[in-house]
């Protein structure tokens, strides 16, 4: 699949659903670990190439598994269908520095994520506190691979 026909699936599904999906990182150990995210679709904010993003809480094992093992996979789904993108992931935040992005680039990059992924916050000021009391991080993920079922099908194709 086309990298851009993957991201355009992405937002399809994700407008169904909430943007909800499932972020798998790898623990220590090697095993996966699972967690729901809601995750969307914006331009790099260095690059300008696009990226799914989503935001993590800071000091979480979520965070700790990418700072280790900089790759995820995330899959969205709406009803029976489905599509997982893999790629290698860039951290910005307070304890993640990315070239090119301060406190000022920071903040308005968790809202353009948050946005991308459906949110709408009455309070912006409000919601840029929160993000700085939590230590929040935009994780970036370079779509690599995507893998879905077509329209609801019951067999899974690679791209």
């Amino acid at each position: 699949m086309e990298t851009r026909a993957g991201l355009d699936r992405i937002n399809e599904l994700g407008q169904r659903d909430h943007f909800l999906a499932v972020a798998i990182t790898q623990r220590q150990s090697g095993e996966p670990a699972a967690s729901v995210v809601n995750a969307g679709v914006i331009d790099h904010p260095v690059t300008g190439e696009p990226v799914v993003a989503f935001v993590a809480r800071g000091r979480t094992a979520k965070l700790a598994h990418l700072r280790r093992t900089p790759h995820t996979t995330l899959v969205f789904r709406a009803e029976w269908e489905w599509i997982g993108v893999s790629g290698s992931v860039e951290l910005a935040g307070p304890d993640d520095a990315l070239e090119g992005i301060d406190a000022g680039r920071l903040r308005v990059l968790l809202r353009d994520i948050y946005h991308a992924a459906g949110g709408v916050h009455p309070d912006l000021e409000a919601y840029d506190r929160e993000m700085v009391a939590d230590r929040r991080t935009a994780v970036l993920i370079t779509p690599e691979r995507f893998t879905s079922n077509p329209a609801g099908g019951d067999h899974q194709e690679d791209a």
